[in-house]
This record gives C-alpha cells, sequence and structure tokens, in this order.
C-alpha cells in the first residue's frame, strides 16, 4: 500500500513538528485533505443551503478557518485583533459574493500557518497557562492546539454531512 493511501497520521513523523505536536499537526492535515477533496466539485450555489436547519457548508468553511486563526492567537499569548472580531461577527452570515473556492482557500492558508505555529512551538511551553477569550478563561498551549485539532475535526465531520445532504435535496 502507497503512503498516500494512507491516512495522515499512518505516513510517520513530520519534518520539524515537534514530537508531541504531531498528532495536532496530522489532524489538521488529514481535514485539509479530506475538505480539498470533498469540496472539489461543490457547487457554489449550495454553500448557504442549511437542510432542516442545520448550518450551512458556507458557515462551517467560515468557522474552521476561524476557529484556527483564534485558537492559535490564544495559544500565542495573545488578544484577537478587531479583524478577527469582524470575522467572528460575520460567520454565516449569506453572502453570495463568495464562493467555494475563496472559503477552501482561507481554510487552506490557515492550515498553513497553523503548521509554521506548531513548527516553532516549542515543547516547554505546552503547559503555560493562556487565557481565553474576554474573560482569559484559564487553558494550556497543549489544551488550545489540542482543541483546534478536535474542533476542526469535528466540524468538518458535519460539513461532509452537510454537503451530500444538500446535494441529494436541492440538485
Amino acid at each position: 500500500m502507497s503512503k498516500k493511501n494512507l491516512e495522515v497520521w499512518l505516513r510517520g513523523p513530520l519534518p520539524e513538528v515537534p514530537p508531541l505536536l504531531q498528532p495536532v499537526t496530522h489532524a489538521l492535515l488529514q481535514a485539509q485533505e479530506e475538505l480539498n477533496e470533498y469540496l472539489n466539485d461543490f457547487p457554489d450555489y449550495l454553500l448557504w443551503q442549511r437542510p432542516a436547519g442545520v448550518a450551512s457548508v458556507a458557515f462551517h468553511l467560515q468557522h474552521l478557518t476561524g476557529v484556527l486563526d483564534r485558537i492559535f492567537t490564544y495559544a500565542r499569548g495573545e488578544s484577537l485583533t478587531e479583524k478577527q472580531m469582524q470575522s467572528l461577527q460575520t460567520e454565516g452570515i449569506e453572502n453570495p459574493k463568495i464562493t467555494v473556492q475563496q472559503l477552501v482557500e482561507a481554510f487552506n492558508q490557515q492550515v498553513e500557518e497553523a503548521i509554521v505555529q506548531l513548527k516553532n512551538t516549542d515543547e516547554s511551553i505546552l503547559t503555560e497557562v493562556r487565557g481565553v477569550g474576554r474573560a482569559k478563561i484559564p487553558s494550556t498551549v497543549i489544551g488550545l492546539l489540542f482543541h483546534a485539532a478536535e474542533h476542526t475535526t469535528r466540524h468538518l465531520g458535519q460539513l461532509l454531512v452537510t454537503s451530500k445532504v444538500v446535494k441529494l435535496v436541492v440538485d
């Protein structure tokens, strides 16, 4: 069996990624591969469809990108910028000018930025406390990074199901 046919985590360690952060990186890369594969031919006109009132494919794509950006910001010990706050406010608000390609490219870019940050994260800081949100709810660097990976895979699953249902129901 070719390594390319294996899930990312079975392909071995990723260069330059600290050992304790390999699982986070594997999960993000797996999500990226699946998202790109399943949305390769997804039509723009179905982006905002909400079968049975569930979140749209567009929302999930925006949310995946936004959460990665926000959680990795907190992991660096930084507060959100005004631009990040504005992005959060627009997640899920229908905008017919947005395309599948734009949203997928934004997610891909965010995954690449996250991997750069993972490669540059010193394992000795993983248990350091970081504040989340305006209330500065305490978490740790590793807790935030793990949550980013877990959250990404959860929303990817929802996105994939929604995309299949929308294609069946609307098309």
